[in-house]
């Protein structure tokens, strides 16, 4: 079942690439008293993830923050170390929190998994972007095509809030 507005974020441990190393991050943690934007992508390094989605969320930062929001964050089903890399290579520096959910185990408690088998990726998440408040979901936005970033984009969500 997918998770959707009004519903509770469940309880689920992310990596986090940190100063010393990768850390665990709880989504208590993460969303627990606060207003956060969460926008999941197939694939770090992939075309559209890093072309045009993650972009817009780097663009829109100060004016998503100005809005309130305590916290921009990205998952995706990867490893830690592949979040670290995209985070560097894209200069998002401490804008973006880039959360690691190398085996889907949130992305498949939300809801929003996908079998990606077929081109070689297996199970990836859905591309989507949700607002969160104080652990639950106020907003989202769920692509049609892991190919598109229109309906989860940055503007989108700031429209919303």
């Amino acid at each position: 079942m997918t998770i959707s507005p009004g519903d509770r974020i469940p309880d689920a441990t992310f990596r986090t690439p940190g100063e010393d190393g990768p850390k665990p991050i709880t989504t208590d943690e993460i969303f627990g008293g606060h207003k956060v934007v969460l926008f999941a992508v197939p694939g770090a390094f992939t075309p559209t993830c890093t072309m045009n989605h993650l972009p817009g969320f780097l663009d829109l930062n100060a004016d998503l923050r100005a809005k309130g929001v305590d916290t921009i964050a990205v998952v995706s089903v990867n490893d830690v170390h592949v979040m670290k890399a995209w985070a560097k290579a894209t200069e998002a520096g401490d804008r973006i929190l880039f959360l690691a959910d190398g085996n889907a185990d949130f992305t498949r408690a939300v809801g929003l998994d996908m079998d990606m088998a077929v081109g070689g990726m297996g199970t990836r998440s859905k591309r989507y972007s949700m607002i969160v408040e104080d652990g639950v979901v106020k907003a989202l936005n769920v692509e049609d095509s892991p190919g598109q970033a229109d309906t989860s984009s940055a503007a989108t969500v700031l429209g919303q809030l």
